[in-house]
């Protein structure tokens, strides 16, 4: 678990990185390391961000540092390629189990009648999609352990390389700043290098999928059917460093914040945990026991409203 961080919403058009490193770091002493392997191929476009922050910077190019083991480890490519493609037929074949407890569990929340018969059933309703969320999440990590001990990444000598590098650049950085794009790349490249245990304890600034791979487990949302599923997915789990929360960048965009019932129910269903609004400008501070918020971030409900996150 991390001792410090802070999670923000998307920075494009207004970045607020540089008072939250100040926050965390005090004044300026070392660099920043700066993961944006989420953006791919842009990975090294960080122009705008060194401008903004005024720190010195450091881009550890995790995205191009994968694509050069994979040159040089085909073997390791090959199989991480099949892994990929497994992921995602079992993220699909979860998606045909999830969509008819989704519509169950919304129906039974939105009909009215005798709440002693009804309660009980949006329960176990609610109760199957978090049972159904945990077997999807044991059984991507059981797909994880698998390629682990078969094909032994860790060990493999273009990885512990890289590694070596990256451990020497972060001994000299004062703050690990985890940018958004590709959420699943963004996890997967992060873990190949044991980024966050290199890492340690030291202070982190994340926002959009930087935020989210840090979580328990990475929440995919879209109430868009044209932009895939509608209904809210488990991916996998993310690293688990910080405890308690389901980040959810661009949520104005994406989720029907004023329909009650799909907020009660995205609530209800990743209870306890806090289901925080990460939009252009708001934040979330993380101390290592607790969470906190300026005014004006928000956090979804299970009555259906969204109300600020409690300092």
């Amino acid at each position: 678990m991390l001792a410090s961080a802070i999670l923000l919403g998307p920075q494009r058009h207004v970045p607020i990185v540089r008072p939250a490193v100040e926050h965390l770091c005090g004044p300026k002493g070392g660099q920043l390391a700066l993961v944006t392997a989420g953006w791919e191929e842009r990975e090294t476009e960080d122009a705008e961000f060194r401008e903004h922050v005024l720190w010195p910077v450091i881009n550890l190019r995790l995205w191009q540092r994968v694509e050069q083991i994979f040159e040089r480890d085909p073997e390791l490519f090959a199989a991480m390629r099949k892994r990929h493609e497994t992921l995602r037929t079992v993220q699909e074949l979860y998606r045909l189990r999830l969509t008819g407890l989704v519509e169950v569990a919304r129906t039974l929340l939105r009909r009215t009648g005798d709440r002693a018969l009804l309660d009980p059933e949006r329960v176990g309703a609610v109760e199957m999609l978090r049972l159904l969320d945990r077997f999807h999440v044991e059984r991507v990590q059981q797909i994880h352990e698998e390629f682990d001990a078969r094909f032994l990444p860790a060990q493999r000598s273009e990885v512990v390389r890289h590694r070596r590098e990256l451990q020497t650049i972060l001994q000299d950085s004062a703050c690990l700043c985890i940018a958004g794009g590709h959420v699943g790349l963004l996890l997967h490249r992060i873990s190949l290098f044991d980024l966050l245990r290199l890492w340690g304890q030291r202070p982190v600034v994340a926002w959009s999928a930087g935020a989210m791979v840090l979580s328990e487990r990475i929440v995919l949302f879209h109430d868009d059917q044209a932009q895939g599923s509608a209904d809210a997915e488990v991916m996998e789990a993310g690293f688990g460093v910080l405890p308690g929360i389901v980040p959810l960048p661009h949520a104005r965009q994406r989720l029907r914040l004023d329909d009650e019932i799909n907020v009660q129910l995205f609530a209800q269903r990743f209870a306890p945990a806090l289901c925080a609004v990460l939009d252009v400008g708001n934040r979330l501070d993380w101390d290592g026991k607790r969470w906190s918020a300026p005014a004006g971030t928000r956090c979804l409900r299970s009555t259906g409203k969204l109300v600020e996150v409690v300092s």
